[in-house]
């Protein structure tokens, strides 16, 4: 349980609930079952990378070498219960399985397009860790695919609802809010990281300049959602989820600052976990009402 990071799966939820809640908003509202296997399926496979994340570095010596902080750096499960890596690994194969089950499913009821995003979303599971970490630019976006394109959009298939231009744009919010959140958590990481191979951004820029494409991308999130409502691709009430915004512009003009204190950084690190996650639960209230 600790490996797989259950406090950070709330952002699968959240990344599908946006799904499920355009679904709802198109018309009659899918079937329950459908709407749970959906739900289901999303926290699994979050939860399969992070056992399979966890797995990896601590085989590879990351995990002894990383300085943890609440954000970033692992659970360190594995470095104090060294015995159960291969438990660990026998939980994620086991959860990915769940997660193919339920793809099946969908699969036979959706077809080809459920087949191009559960793929997609298998493929991100299994070679993040081990081979996209080593690409800066699959490795910057990896993360915000998985949980944008593949979560929502994929929600919407599954639930036999149509992909519009709400759906696109709050498929394109999540990516660059996700992968903004991976990039800033990297930055803590970026010695350790560097030692056992690893290439992101963090590490071929320098924090400087990675620094301030997490701003970048972070206020590009919310300019896209400030686009769709003045193009009416969102509807009005959206517009709750622009109330983090002063604090996604103080995160991006603090962390440069933050850069050579733990302490500080671990605050910065903090509160654009809270943006995100905001900024997501405002995005459902706001397509609800």
């Amino acid at each position: 349980m600790r490996a797989s990071r259950p406090g950070f799966l709330m952002l699968a939820p959240l990344c599908t609930g946006l799904g499920v809640t355009l679904a709802w908003q198109q018309g009659e509202p899918p079937a329950l079952l459908d709407t749970l296997l959906v739900l289901t399926g999303a926290v699994l496979a979050h939860a399969a990378v992070n056992l399979l994340n966890e797995y990896e570095d601590f085989v590879s010596g990351l995990d002894l070498i990383t300085r943890r902080t609440p954000y970033s750096g692992g659970s360190g499960a594995l470095p104090a219960t060294p015995s159960a890596a291969k438990r660990v690994l026998g939980a994620a194969l086991g959860t990915l399985a769940l997660v193919i089950a339920i793809g099946v499913y969908f699969l036979w009821l959706r077809g080809l397009p459920m087949l191009v995003l559960g793929a997609a979303g298998v493929v991100l599971v299994l070679t993040y860790t081990r081979w996209i970490t080593r690409s800066p630019l699959l490795c910057l976006f990896a993360p915000g695919l998985g949980f944008g394109p593949v979560m929502v959009l994929g929600s919407l298939v599954a639930l036999g609802a149509r992909l519009d231009t709400a759906a696109i744009t709050v498929a394109l919010i999540s990516l660059l809010l996700v992968s903004e959140l991976l990039l800033i958590n990297q930055i803590p990481d970026v010695d350790a990281d560097r030692k056992v191979g690893r290439r992101h951004f963090v590490i071929t820029l320098g924090k400087p300049k990675a620094a301030r494409l997490v701003g970048i991308m972070l206020l590009t999130g919310f300019g896209v959602l400030a686009a769709g409502l003045v193009a009416g691709w969102l509807p009005p009430w959206s517009a709750l989820a622009l109330a983090p915004s002063p604090a996604a512009l103080w995160i991006s003009l603090t962390l440069p600052q933050a850069l050579t204190s733990p302490q500080k950084l671990d605050a910065v690190l903090g509160s654009n976990v809270a943006v995100l996650l905001t900024t997501l639960a405002l995005l459902i209230v706001g397509l609800s009402l």
